[in-house]
């Protein structure tokens, strides 16, 4: 049973790293994209990273609350992006 356990923790600790790692390296483009299409594009990938950061949290504290809140994150990375994308291309988001 304990090596399954440590299995896991191992496993999250990984998953966990490459997410963040992730998360940084879609900064970077956040920082450097040549276009606006490339931060909108790095904006939304950056909210799937945070996604997938608290789901991981979610799985290691063993509680279900945090899996709600992923999906109140994604809902407004959604209308955030649309939202940002219609301003880029329109100027405005509301007609």
């Amino acid at each position: 049973m304990t090596a399954a356990v440590e299995l896991m923790d191992l496993v999250l600790i990984i998953a966990f790293i490459g997410v963040a790692l992730g998360q940084l390296a879609t900064m970077v483009r956040l920082v450097i994209g040549p276009g606006p299409g490339d931060r909108i594009l790095a904006l939304d990938t950056m909210v799937i990273n945070a996604i997938g950061l608290i789901v991981l949290l979610g799985v290691w504290q063993g509680t279900r609350i945090y899996f709600e809140a992923s999906m109140i994150v994604a809902m407004l990375g959604f209308v955030s992006t649309v939202a940002y994308a219609r301003f880029i291309l329109r100027g405005d988001i509301i007609e």
